[in-house]
């Protein structure tokens, strides 16, 4: 067996696509025989698609690619994908401090695919290792962890390393054409709209007799508030960051409820409504819902003075007013963030997005802080004043909580009540 997964393929020179559009085209150097060595850290679903992604991106841009190391918590996990990548048994890494032993790798690129509670742990210490980062969506479950990678975002920037986040929209050339369009002025200003996620809970994993309670919440990390941020952090964030894209802003505050009917597991909430008001007359309704049975919608819809845009989709407007389609290597937008971010390294001139999907999170989390608690929850609350209630709020464990042991299970089907004015308190 290699130890390593490797492709090739002829090179392509094109413009640079996502963050940067627009910009002359710039060419992609390699080096002679110089690889693009890449790690995973977290290699459930999710890590193995994005890092097939960055694979097919060094394939797509004509450069060899190296998995490196992989590491994961569970070594169920880590066989999965050792076999995927074909990469050697001392490689691969085990446990919840695994992650140490990727950022002493010889790795260019690491991909950070962990449970959100982990990422501004996890990036920390890809970054001080000098490690150019793709770090998955949302990357943090509270305001303080999305600070964090606020300030890592400019630690990067100091070092020269990129920041790629998985917010794929604004690599897609649907999403980045209409962002033009409207500012262009083609829908006017933009007045106000909706957002939306409404599907099912994806995925539930029952506990086990042999699971501690960090294996528990790491397993099952998606209907824990304390491991996802809730899914209007986990899922609905793409939709909150296209909305703040757009509009060109993040809200001021939130105004909303939510609650929890049918899931059987964790403690996240069913369903959230929440008025985002992004300051002079400008408001978006956020909805999302995880319920099966029920009418499912995802997307965007944001209405100007001229017209309507539907996300990455129809606009209705002034049809007088063109821009040109962006670039693209591919209509794939999951591998054309791959594509942007190495472009970017091997450019001398990286993508950060640590503010763009910080912000993001940060939208989702002060929409569900005003849910929990039925309160208005205002952006400084969470981001500039101090003395504010919220600023130094965390979900109640740390990252570094699962390599000291001292990980203890909250307690399970209780949610947050409104009303209660404290989003950690149950009953």
């Amino acid at each position: 067996m290699k130890d390593a997964f490797t492709r090739r393929s002829s090179l392509k020179t094109t413009a640079l696509a996502g963050m940067t559009a627009g910009l002359a085209d710039i060419a992609v150097h390699a080096a002679p025989g110089k690889k693009i060595k890449v790690a995973l850290v977290g290699c459930g679903g999710r890590g193995k698609g994005d890092l097939k992604s960055f694979l097919e991106a060094c394939e797509i841009l004509g450069l060899e690619s190296e998995v490196v190391a992989l590491a994961d918590a569970f070594a169920d996990a880590m066989k999965s994908a050792s076999q995927t990548f074909q990469v050697s048994k001392k490689r691969c890494h085990v446990g919840f401090d695994a992650y140490r032993k990727v950022a002493k790798s010889d790795a260019d690129f690491v991909l950070l695919v962990t449970p959100p509670l982990f990422r501004p742990l996890h990036l920390e210490a890809m970054l001080k290792a000098g490690k150019n980062v793709f770090v998955e969506k949302p990357v943090a479950v509270d305001p303080v962890g999305c600070r964090k990678v606020i300030e890592l975002g400019e630690l990067a920037r100091k070092k020269g390393l990129g920041i790629s986040a998985g917010m794929q929209r604004r690599h897609s050339t649907g999403y980045r054409k209409n962002k033009q369009l409207i500012e262009a002025g083609a829908i006017g200003e933009i007045l106000g709209g909706i957002v939306s996620w409404n599907g099912r809970v994806p995925w539930i994993r029952d506990r086990k007799a042999d699971w501690s309670d960090a294996d528990y919440l790491a397993r099952n990390w998606l209907n824990w508030i304390e491991m996802s941020g809730d899914h209007i952090c986990e899922q609905h964030v793409h939709n909150l960051d296209v909305a703040n894209w757009f509009i060109g802003r993040t809200p001021v505050s939130a105004v909303g409820f939510g609650g929890r009917a049918r899931r059987e597991s964790g403690n996240s909430f069913d369903f959230f409504s929440v008025d985002l008001d992004y300051g002079d007359n400008v408001h978006i309704h956020s909805q999302c819902r995880q319920i099966s049975g029920c009418f499912n919608r995802v997307g965007e819809e944001l209405r100007g003075s001229k017209g309507v845009v539907y996300g990455g989709g129809k606009l209705k407007g002034d049809s007088s007013i063109t821009v040109p389609d962006p670039k693209s290597d591919t209509n794939n937008e999951s591998v054309q963030e791959m594509i942007d971010m190495i472009r970017g390294v091997r450019s001398g001139n990286p993508l950060n997005e640590a503010q763009i999907v910080a912000e993001a999170t940060a939208t989702a989390v002060m929409a569900r802080i005003a849910a929990y608690t039925g309160k208005m929850v205002r952006w400084s609350d969470l981001m500039q004043n101090e003395s504010s209630e919220w600023f130094n709020y965390t979900c109640g464990i740390a990252a570094e909580d699962f390599e000291t042991g001292r990980v203890k299970l909250p307690a399970e089907n209780i949610a947050p009540v409104p009303g209660d004015g404290n989003p950690i308190r149950r009953r």
